[in-house]
């Protein structure tokens, strides 16, 4: 089995570049901090250097770094990867970082023979020791093809979103929605608690309410946005859900608790009713945000 590189040994890096170790890689491994590669280094890897040096020694080569500004500095810097590469070398960026940087690394990449990939991750509930993994490869095929199963060493799930970058862009905008939720919650349950409920018993309750929600907004998502079908809500439309939310910010005022989101949902409803979808289905509401970016979106072949 070939020698696999590996710069970045935080938190997230350094349990990365362990699965595939113990998958069965000879590792070369790089970190601004050296102790952070010892657990590796005892188990056999090679601490280089720099990242050049790294990329010397092995035809592919992973990153996992906090963000845009570090992955330019070892990617592109002084003593980056893109001194170190050779022709037929795979690069493979794990972090969370910008679209627009790793195409301008391929690109400086390509001029060498080498091939660039993003590959954020997305940790489920398990952790990422557990292998509890979801990867969001993207660039050339026969790129992810030749990583494939290293990318198998330490996840449990992975998928090719195609383009260069596209993973990037997935990983953005999941976490986008998994912190906006997290503020949503965090504003109900503050509501509930000022106003006088017990505040774990507002969650058990919430997270029952929540678990049946996420099976009806994938319903909603892939039976109405993704096909354009918006017909009427037979049992519980915009403006039903209005009135409800409504009642939640009333409550709020009286008990002077600032609640910006739910203030948003409430007039971007009031918008929807005042365009006469009062009986549409609240996924409808989603039609707001399509006008408003200039896209409809649909799933292909829709």
């Amino acid at each position: 089995m070939e020698t696999i590189g590996f710069v970045g040994l935080g938190t997230i890096g350094a349990v990365v570049a362990r699965n595939i170790q113990r998958a069965g890689y000879s590792m070369v491994v790089h970190d601004i901090a050296p102790d952070a590669g010892r657990t590796l280094v005892e188990s056999g890897a090679k601490f280089a250097d720099s990242a050049t040096e790294v990329a010397r020694q092995c035809r592919i080569v992973f990153t996992s770094l906090p963000g845009p500004r570090e992955v330019e500095l070892v990617a592109l810097g002084a003593n980056g990867l893109v001194h170190g590469i050779r022709d037929g070398s795979i690069y493979v960026d794990l972090s969370s970082s910008s679209a627009e940087l790793i195409r301008r690394v391929a690109g400086e990449f390509a001029s060498r023979g080498a091939q660039v990939m993003d590959a954020p991750l997305i940790v489920g509930r398990n952790g990422i020791a557990n292998r509890s993994v979801q990867v969001l490869a993207s660039g050339a095929v026969a790129a992810f093809n030749a990583v494939k199963p290293l990318l198998d060493a330490f996840s449990d799930t992975v998928v090719f979103t195609g383009e260069l970058g596209t993973g990037t862009v997935i990983k953005l905008a999941h976490n986008l929605v998994r912190r906006g939720i997290g503020l949503a919650i965090g504003e109900g349950i503050v509501l509930g608690a000022k106003a006088g409920v017990d505040p774990q018993l507002l969650w058990d309750c919430m997270h029952w309410g929540l678990d049946s929600q996420l099976h009806q907004l994938k319903k909603h998502f892939t039976d109405t946005v993704f096909t354009g079908n918006f017909e009427p809500e037979a049992s519980f439309g915009i403006g039903l859900s209005r009135k409800d939310v409504g009642l939640a910010t009333d409550l709020g005022r009286q008990h002077n608790v600032p609640m910006p989101i739910a203030a948003l949902v409430e007039q971007m409803m009031i918008h929807a009713i005042s365009r006469g979808w009062s009986e549409q289905s609240t996924a409808s509401l989603f039609r707001l945000q399509e006008e408003a970016a200039g896209i409809q979106v649909r799933k292909r072949g829709a």
